[in-house]
């Protein structure tokens, strides 16, 4: 399960995404991240302190900037193309907050298809004609509720 969300984040995103981490590790899923951080230290640390497994894809050529909660570093030297390595090693993508970065990969998982895409606190996407366009990405209001729906189709 990959959880997705801006480096530059609020306290209310972090302390979700750490909360969102330590669900998903009492779960037993293995959770992937961009490994840096904001959010992605934020469910690292959550990962790490319900004793989980937390993958982080770095986009430079080596771990600097890396989140020390994570259980395993992977370095691409690819930058921003590690989006899709985020979401293409997902069985889910959970998005926390909102930040360029996060648009893609939330683009990305759409794009990709056939996994659940959930979003909190984070972008809400509309078409030309201001309706929004969310076919494929539900939107939740608590971690609790971004865990159980991405789990629930995942």
């Amino acid at each position: 399960m990959a959880v997705c969300g801006p480096r530059d984040c609020t306290d209310e995103q972090a302390a979700a995404a750490r909360q969102v981490g330590e669900l998903l590790a009492r779960a037993g899923v293995t959770v992937i991240c961009g490994g840096g951080t904001g959010v992605m230290a934020a469910v690292a640390a959550g990962v790490r302190a319900g004793n989980g497994l937390v993958v982080g894809i770095r986009p430079g050529p080596d771990t600097t900037g890396a989140s020390p909660d994570l259980s395993v570093t992977i370095v691409t030297n690819i930058g921003e193309a590690r989006n899709a390595v985020i979401v293409w090693s997902a069985d889910a993508v959970i998005a926390v907050g909102g930040s360029w970065g996060t648009l893609s990969e939330v683009a990305l998982a759409r794009r990709r298809g056939g996994i659940p895409v959930v979003v909190l606190d984070g972008w809400r996407v509309v078409g030309a004609d201001g309706r929004p366009v969310d076919e494929g990405i539900t939107h939740v209001t608590s971690p609790e509720e971004a865990v159980q729906q991405a789990l629930s189709v995942a």
